[in-house]
């Protein structure tokens, strides 16, 4: 790579990484805009790769379906709607979008169902959880989080662990990216030849630390670190798994990048593929084990 790339690399990286604290920080409306922003930016290049490759999506009706998941997801979570109309939102746009596809002049074919849906599933529903995440109360969880009660009052719980989850990629990403080119020497997979096993396993390691700095910060006992390791531990795997996938696609169509929005980087989808599956790992996990942990 060269110095010019990799400074752009790092300026863009740095833009995005403040970009995301702010408006993690912010929280409320400004969040859920934020990434439905971003979510309708790389639908928009998902959508332009599977076109490389000959299919005709429901590009308008998934872009539409994203957006409402998320702005109910958020009314959900502010209990402005019933669940249940929120958790209807998937199917029924499901069904919208096999409707679309049947009522075209060419009728759409399984590749063309299958990539709209998944669009659906991996750029709504998946990054909807961050949402779930962000709006987490202390009322949620257990009683580890009122060391952070008397902080003011943006470090919420749902702050907090929106935060540490992000910590935990960008570590993952890092380690991974800069230990791989100084020790890989072990390919991961065909579909990345850059990615390396050795790379992997820093970037996992380096997702555990976050999570037991995390541990030791909220003062767990040895169940409570040894929860936020794991968590680490699985934040830092899928966050490995979401950059794959996405290589695997760009792979398939013959594209080295999803975009050129941020130089260095690529497109959007580039920069937040490992945030893809990784709020629902960690909001399932938060939900059901945290509380069964003592405090």
């Amino acid at each position: 790579m060269s110095s010019s790339i990799f400074s752009k690399r790092i300026v863009s990286g740095l833009f995005a990484g403040m970009f995301g604290l702010v408006v993690v920080g912010v929280g409320g409306v400004w969040f859920t805009f934020a990434l439905g922003l971003i979510v309708h930016l790389a639908l928009l290049e998902y959508f332009r790769m599977t076109e490389f490759a000959g299919i005709r999506p429901a590009t308008k009706t998934t872009l539409l379906a994203c957006q409402i998941l998320l702005i109910t997801t958020y009314f959900d979570t502010q209990g402005l709607f019933p669940k249940e109309l929120a958790n209807a939102v998937v199917p029924l746009s499901g069904a919208a979008i096999c409707g679309w596809l049947l009522l075209q002049p060419l009728t759409g074919s399984i590749s063309d169902i299958a990539t709209s849906i998944f669009g659906l599933f991996y750029l709504g529903y998946l990054p909807s959880y961050w949402i779930r995440l962000r709006n987490l109360s202390q009322i949620d969880l257990f009683s580890s989080f009122h060391l952070i009660s008397h902080l003011p009052t943006i470090f919420t719980v749902g702050f907090f662990i929106t935060l540490v989850s992000c910590l935990m990629i960008v570590a993952s990403d890092i380690g991974s990216y800069y230990f791989g080119r100084i020790f890989g020497k072990h390919p991961l997979t065909p579909v990345s030849p850059s990615k390396t096993v050795e790379g992997a396993v820093f970037g996992i390691v380096s997702s555990v630390a976050i999570g037991l700095l995390t541990g030791l910060f909220l003062k767990l006992g040895p169940i409570g670190i040894l929860f936020v390791a794991m968590l680490g531990a699985l934040v830092g795997f899928f966050s490995i798994v979401g950059d794959l996938i996405e290589s695997m696609m760009k792979r398939d169509v013959g594209l080295k990048d999803s975009g050129n929005a941020l130089p260095g980087h690529g497109g959007v989808l580039d920069r937040i593929d490992s945030y893809i599956f990784t709020p629902a790992i960690v909001y399932f996990l938060i939900k059901l084990i945290m509380p069964l942990l003592p405090g």
